[in-house]
């Protein structure tokens, strides 16, 4: 199997409870948004951006989070438990990557390309943390899409948030593969 190849198949989604806490070099983080730099992009226009929070940021973060999700929640429908869970959430991860597409002023490229390419650009990270052997999750939950997100970030109206990626080290073994309906049911050859 090529490098490549064994990377792709192997590569999880790992819950920041799962990580130990334990710090990613601040290089390797760099490294890993210089591959997501190199993502397709139409028009070149790249509208990927990337706020890194780590260390008394990714604290700060992480309750600003919860705060937001208390705050913008229905009494009815708020639990502590997921207050408390986004706070842990940055407890134990080393680093959290905001990732959110610019929209360009002239809004030439569809937005659809948009989103594609900064999808594109997360993928590169998720994909380079396999190979350094850190554990991560594209999250999108909590309070990502909501404008309480955009507005504490400093967004502008046409940014559109794409997720936190949660990135750190587990002890923990990576799940085995599996797909939930065969390669052979999403594909139709016309020859």
């Amino acid at each position: 199997m090529s490098t490549l190849e064994k990377i792709i198949r192997e590569r999880r989604s790992v819950k920041p409870s799962l990580m130990n806490g334990k710090e990613i070099n601040t290089s390797i983080i760099q490294q890993l948004l210089e591959l997501a730099d190199w993502a397709p992009t139409h028009g070149r226009t790249e509208p990927w951006r990337f706020i890194v929070f780590s260390k008394n940021g990714l604290a700060q973060f992480s309750q600003q989070h919860a705060d937001l999700y208390k705050n913008h929640t229905p009494e009815e429908s708020f639990t502590n438990a997921k207050y408390q869970n986004i706070i842990q959430n940055g407890e134990k991860a080393s680093h959290v990557i905001v990732v959110y597409m610019k929209r360009q002023a002239t809004q030439k490229i569809p937005l659809i390309e948009e989103i594609a390419a900064t999808a594109a650009a997360i993928e590169h990270i998720l994909l380079g943390a396999q190979d350094h052997g850190i554990a991560a999750l594209w999250s999108t939950g909590g309070m990502t899409y909501h404008d309480s997100m955009k507005q504490l970030l400093g967004l502008e109206e046409n940014d559109q948030m794409m997720g936190l990626i949660y990135l750190g080290y587990s002890d923990e073994p990576a799940p085995p593969a599996k797909r939930n309906m065969p390669l052979s049911e999403k594909i139709v050859w016309k020859e």
